[in-house]
């Protein structure tokens, strides 16, 4: 997707009333690539460069259950995998809405354990909150499952509250990470793709 286009759906989205959090989930990108995106729209002799990003888009994949299932399928495995090395237990697998629930439901079913949703916060003068139709997250030992991981805010904010609620955060598993880190806030962090801009 060129500039202009992202930079034409960014200001779609915040016309629509999103936060600027929500185009940066929405439009898998970080704050301050969405910040400049609306800037730029603001004024055509915007000059500033670029933040260093990387856009992704995973529809090839969203579009077919069939793909999503083979996708959890596979980070179902990693989780095992993590957990051997780890050493640590497994009681719950709690999605990230949106993009993280259809993962995170596939994924406990195929390793027999208990579903959650988180939904994060939509920006200011909102909280984090938990789907109460679903599993409670107090006690558990739960892996966070989201699609991408940018700046890592979500997946921090997911962390906390699950802490609060007494439940016990042991690994966040996305399809791609886009930060050099290999934890969030003393959390294991495993992606099956990690994107990075490179820089000379």
């Amino acid at each position: 997707m060129s500039i202009e286009k992202m930079s034409a759906k960014a200001k779609e989205l915040k016309s629509k009333g999103h936060s600027t959090r929500e185009i940066c989930q929405e439009m898998h990108l970080s704050q301050a690539t969405v910040e400049w995106l609306l800037a730029k729209q603001a004024s055509d002799n915007f000059t500033e460069s670029v933040p260093a990003d990387v856009k992704v888009g995973w529809r090839t994949i969203g579009v077919s259950g069939t793909r999503i299932q083979a996708i959890a399928e596979i980070m179902a495995d990693v989780i095992l995998e993590e957990q051997e090395n780890q050493q640590f237990d497994l009681d719950m697998v709690a999605g990230l809405t949106n993009n993280g629930v259809p993962l995170a439901t596939i994924i406990s079913d195929i390793l027999g354990l208990d579903f959650g949703m988180i939904r994060p916060s939509r920006g200011e003068g909102n909280e984090t909150n938990y789907a109460s139709n679903y599993a409670g997250l107090d006690g558990k030992h739960i892996v966070v499952v989201d699609d991408v991981v940018s700046s890592g805010s979500t997946a921090t904010e997911a962390i906390d509250f699950v802490r609060k609620e007494g439940g016990i955060p042991v690994l966040v598993t996305v399809l791609i990470n886009k930060k050099a880190d290999d934890e969030i806030n003393k959390v294991p962090l495993r992606a099956l793709i990690r994107a990075r801009p490179v820089r000379e």
